[in-house]
């Protein structure tokens, strides 16, 4: 219990140490230019070619990590060549202005805008402007995009997340063979009490007739993995600090993943219950099929929305109440702020263990459906 607090205590002084010194220098980075509270926010949830750690893009603490485009032939290069650019700003056709980053050295002809990377059009005058410009039109730039396969924030924070899974659950495999039935130690005194909760209170609660053992790996997999990333991402400065399960695509992967699952697993009871469900009249077969249908994607739907809706929440409303300090510009609204804050990050410890549950729990739900025996 004590180390857990010490952990909890530490874990959120890093939060707000880093929130608190990043969010400043945004705010008076430019005297000039007013606090913009949407554009900080989205700042820090959105994905990024760098990692960002503190200070200004320029002169602060960064890792830039590698970007691989395939634009006729292979190209692979630090970002650091995109975020160190010309910043240049044109007027789209709706009258606005649009600033976005050119690249130099071999990421010349390219540039980066809102983090996507777009190949530069060439000017009719090349002398007024060698390297190219952005078409942007209602808003959005309309020049061709090469493929990117770059190592983004949210694909090094994958890596690392599945890694960290990997050692933990291998860990505590290893220490049962080469020590048997025994008390656990070290990693696997953590480890078990968890396995067994999924085993005994998800899987077995929700997939009957001992078929919960087939799929007990699957849903401890999937647990653990978002539990983790879901506390890699309170910590920015970590890696795997990105916003991770608060992006959408990998949260609908995740869907998918069950969706998969629970459609090859289903049995011919199950599937019964969809194209003539039992008790229904013939007449109304046409408008419950299409129902029970449309049913079998809107589960995984609301695993995908559910998830990635509450983590990206909880950064949100964060930073938000941080922002107020730099909004009003005065240091007093921080003793109002910080503790409202700091209350919503004591709740986001609780919801990245509580999402990692209800995915798990849910995806056994659905497979249970699947897989269930027909009741006589």
């Amino acid at each position: 219990m004590q180390l857990t607090y010490k952990f909890s205590s530490i874990l959120l002084s890093l939060i707000f140490t880093i929130c608190f010194s990043s969010i400043a220098h945004v705010s008076f980075a430019s005297e000039k230019e007013r606090f913009n509270v949407s554009e900080t926010i989205m700042h820090h949830i959105q994905d990024a070619h760098e990692w960002h750690i503190t200070g200004d893009e320029h002169n602060g603490i960064s890792v830039y990590l590698p970007v691989i485009l395939l634009d006729n032939d292979l190209k692979i290069f630090s970002s650091k060549h995109f975020y160190h650019g010309k910043k240049v700003k044109v007027i789209g056709d709706d009258k606005k202005s649009y600033q976005y980053m050119v690249g130099v050295g071999p990421a010349k002809g390219y540039a980066l805008y809102h983090e996507k990377i777009y190949k530069l059009a060439q000017s009719e005058n090349q002398n007024e402007d060698p390297a190219g410009h952005l078409h942007f039109k209602k808003g959005h730039p309309h020049n061709t995009q090469p493929l990117d396969f770059s190592i983004t924030k949210n694909v090094a924070s994958l890596f690392f997340g599945a890694l960290l899974v990997i050692v933990l659950l291998l860990g505590a495999s290893r220490f049962y063979k080469s020590n048997g039935a025994v008390v656990p130690k070290g990693i696997a005194r953590f480890i078990e009490p968890l396995i067994l909760f999924i085993r005994d209170d998800i899987a077995k609660e929700n997939i009957h007739h001992g078929k919960h053992l087939k799929y007990l790996p699957y849903l401890v997999t999937i647990f653990f993995f978002i539990w983790i990333n879901n506390m890699l991402g309170l910590i920015p400065i970590l890696p795997g600090g990105a916003n991770l399960t608060g992006n959408i695509t990998v949260t609908a992967f995740l869907a998918i993943c069950t969706l998969v699952i629970t459609v090859f697993s289903g049995n011919k009871n199950y599937w019964k219950h969809i194209f003539f469900t039992p008790g229904v009249p013939l007449a109304l077969l046409p408008i419950m099929i299409p129902i029970e249908i449309v049913g079998i994607f809107t589960k995984p739907f609301a695993l995908m929305i559910r998830l990635f809706a509450n983590i990206t929440a909880g950064h949100i409303i964060v930073l938000a109440l941080i922002s107020i300090i730099f909004i009003y510009e005065n240091a007093t609204w921080g003793l109002l702020s910080v503790p409202m804050a700091l209350f919503i990050s004591v709740l986001e410890i609780l919801v990245a263990f509580l999402q990692a549950y209800l995915f798990a729990m849910l995806s056994a739900l659905f497979i249970g459906a699947a897989v269930d025996e027909a009741h006589h």
